[in-house]
């Protein structure tokens, strides 16, 4: 300042000094006119301000398949942004057989081309070996460890250390068509799958459906949950007490030759050995089919009028066990198909994505859409809590039940750290056995070879 105002100063002299011999000059004047700026910089110089902060942009990946629909996820997105403008959400949606694989793949990329993702039941131990996993014991808080399901915290804990936030708690539940067996003369839903063969024999013969029975028998994870229900409900198990490969002894051959047969007698529809669980609820919704087993959301879409043309048709029943499994005093058989959403290990936002799944798996929001999943806070299921739930939707007075009944049945696919690879391995061999490729016998033999191999690796 002190400068410019000398500067200033020596020029006004210079002025008059040529002003008092001759007329100033064309130059002179120029010179004047650049030197003003520099005394009036000073005064137009404005305080300095903060640039605006940018919202942070997390990315999601999740199922468009069971749980909650895309739009409703889209909406508690909506909802989640306008309480914490600082944090967008950026939602992509795959069908569930192709998550792993792009989780997988995306953590390639640094940063991962996900913040977060939806971790099925039999994951973690292959993403939690691979480092994809943050662990975030310190994140959870008591409410959540003592009013969320207990089993809801085993897909994501292991050795103490817990890798993500439960979200989804689902089985495979046993549906039919109570118009259906109705007409046949049929006055409660079958308690043996023996049974259900009968049954099946008697809706066919009477023309009422072509095909009773619709299964999600694709070569897919769908059908190892299948096979899962119906092994465990005759007694058999994936591996032994010394963690070697069961599934291929007796109780698992008679199961793989038990779903052969359903289709050689043309009582499952052919079409299950392509069939995915949307492909099953397509069929059971338009009225094909008398039974299907299959996770809760199509137990509410059976009751959309938009979905659905056997609204009001639909009914659960405890799913049905073998002969020899009920016989040997099993009273239940299902699946776990629970999960979680995880937060990648190296994402740069951690809290941000924190902050959105404890929103997305909270007690108010699970309530809020409780018609397509059922929440993970067991403490919604007692006293008080109970009737704000039964309330929450018109079908929760028929799916909480059933949840309740079945739910302590549900059996757990190994969690092993060569699952995935294992399962596809299964699922090739079931295939083959169903499509008459090869024998039940030889086909889970091969199929468990393949797993002793994985496991010493």
């Amino acid at each position: 300042m002190r400068t410019l105002y000398k500067i200033a100063l020596l020029v006004m002299v210079a002025i008059m000094v040529v002003s008092c011999g001759t007329k100033p000059t064309t130059p002179a004047t120029q010179q004047i006119a650049t030197a003003a700026p520099a005394t009036a910089a000073p005064a137009t110089a404005a305080p300095a301000t903060a640039a605006p902060v940018k919202p942070v942009t997390i990315h999601v990946l999740t199922m468009d398949q069971a749980g909650l629909k895309p739009a409703e996820i889209d909406q508690i997105v909506k909802d989640f942004e306008a309480q914490n403008p600082d944090i967008k959400v950026n939602m992509e949606y795959l069908g569930y057989d192709y998550v792993h694989d792009k989780i997988t793949t995306g953590m390639a990329a640094k940063p991962p081309a996900y913040d977060a993702a939806m971790v099925d039941v039999i994951w973690p131990d292959e993403f939690i070996k691979a480092n994809y996993l943050l662990d975030v014991t310190d994140r959870v808080t008591p409410d959540m460890k003592t009013n969320m399901f207990p089993a809801s915290w085993n897909g994501v804990t292991r050795n103490g250390k817990v890798y993500g936030m439960p979200w989804l708690m689902d089985v495979k539940y046993f549906m039919y068509n109570k118009d259906i067996l109705q007409k046949a003369g049929i006055s409660a839903p079958p308690k043996t799958w023996e049974e259900l063969v009968d049954q099946a024999k008697i809706i066919k013969q009477k023309g009422l459906a072509e095909y009773p029975i619709i299964w999600s028998w694709n070569q897919k994870e769908g059908v190892v949950c299948d096979f899962t229900v119906l092994l465990f409900g005759n007694g058999g198990a994936f591996l032994d007490a010394n963690g070697k490969p069961a599934f291929n002894n007796a109780q698992g051959v008679q199961v793989l030759t038990w779903m052969k047969q359903t289709l050689d007698n043309k009582l499952s529809n052919p079409s299950s050995v392509s069939s995915d669980e949307g492909a099953v609820e397509t069929d059971f919704l338009a009225g094909k089919s008398a039974f299907a087993v299959n996770w809760l959301f199509q137990y509410s879409d059976s009751n959309d009028a938009t979905k659905s043309q056997i609204v009001g048709q639909a009914a659960f029943a405890p799913m049905p066990v073998f002969a020899a499994g009920a016989a040997a005093s099993i009273k239940g058989s299902s699946v776990d198909g629970s999960s979680s959403f995880a937060i990648m290990a190296t994402t740069p936002y951690p809290d941000q994505t924190w902050k959105f799944l404890t929103y997305l798996s909270s007690n108010a929001v699970q309530i809020k859409n409780s018609a397509e999943m059922l929440p993970v806070w067991q403490n919604d299921f007692q006293g008080d809590a109970m009737k704000t739930l039964l309330a929450a939707s018109p079908t929760n007075l028929v799916t909480v039940p059933a949840f309740q009944a079945q739910f302590p049945f549900a059996n757990e696919r190994p969690t092993v750290a060569y699952y995935n690879e294992a399962s596809a391995a299964l699922q090739l061999a079931i295939q083959e056995a169903l499509t008459g490729v090869k024998t039940p016998q030889a086909a889970l033999d091969e199929a468990a070879a393949t797993w002793v191999t994985l496991a010493a690796k």
